[in-house]
């Protein structure tokens, strides 16, 4: 209200996660209206019904309103930790969530712009922090899982797992499979979870792991 006010030519942009969009129903409906809400990282903005009073004097000065994902949230939170050494909320870090490439706010009409975000509320559980990092990681390909077939012999998993060394790929969990193979029995499924140093680095091992027959599938692919 207060910038409004003071410059009536700013826009205001509001930011609500798919899994809680209740402005956005409001504003469809001309009305607050109850929705579903999903479990969401940004849990201080999950709420059913936008409040009348709330609803009444964003929808008077809040210019629009975009909707943010659950991996740009975690990714957002990430950024915020590694970039600026602050511990963000999930509902706090939907405002940077919603400007990161390919999110909703990433548009021609603010390249160039001053853009203020503002960064509020640190309640985040050090255990979901924990876990909102690795899906951040996950994000931003610096941490990807995939599974292989391999010898069963020995060495098979050995081999496997000095090639991904020797290309930079951290080995954050292995797990193998046999009994449920409708492959040789002469061989294993490997799943493999590994640190990476972002995407350029994730097709570089992927492409190595082809050249050498392993054949990955990656999660997603």
């Amino acid at each position: 209200c207060a910038v409004k006010t003071l410059k009536p030519d700013v826009k205001v942009y509001g930011v609500e996660p798919y899994f809680a969009a209740s402005y956005t129903a409001a504003l469809k409906a001309q009305m607050p209206v109850s929705i579903k809400v999903t479990p969401t990282l940004a849990d201080g903005l999950a709420v059913p019904m936008v409040g009348s009073h709330a609803f009444e004097v964003a929808r008077h000065y809040v210019d629009e309103c975009v909707l943010c994902t659950e991996k740009e949230v975690s990714l957002a939170i990430l950024r915020l930790i590694e970039n600026e050494k602050m511990v963000v909320e999930g509902g706090g870090a939907t405002g940077l969530a919603a400007l990161l490439p390919g999110a909703q706010l990433d548009r021609h009409d603010l390249k160039g712009k001053n853009i203020v975000v503002p960064l509020c509320g640190g309640n985040i559980d050090t255990t979901v922090l924990g876990r909102v990092l690795e899906r951040g990681l996950a994000a931003d390909d610096r941490m990807k899982n995939f599974t292989a077939t391999v010898s069963d012999r020995p060495g098979g998993i050995g081999r496997l797992t000095t090639l991904l060394g020797e290309h930079g790929a951290s080995i954050k969990d292995m797990y193998h499979e046999r009994a449920f193979l409708q492959s040789n029995i002469d061989f294993v499924k490997v799943k493999c979870v590994v640190e990476l140093q972002g995407l350029e680095h994730a097709r570089h091992v992927h492409a190595i792991l082809e050249e050498n027959g392993y054949d990955p599938v990656w999660d997603g692919d």
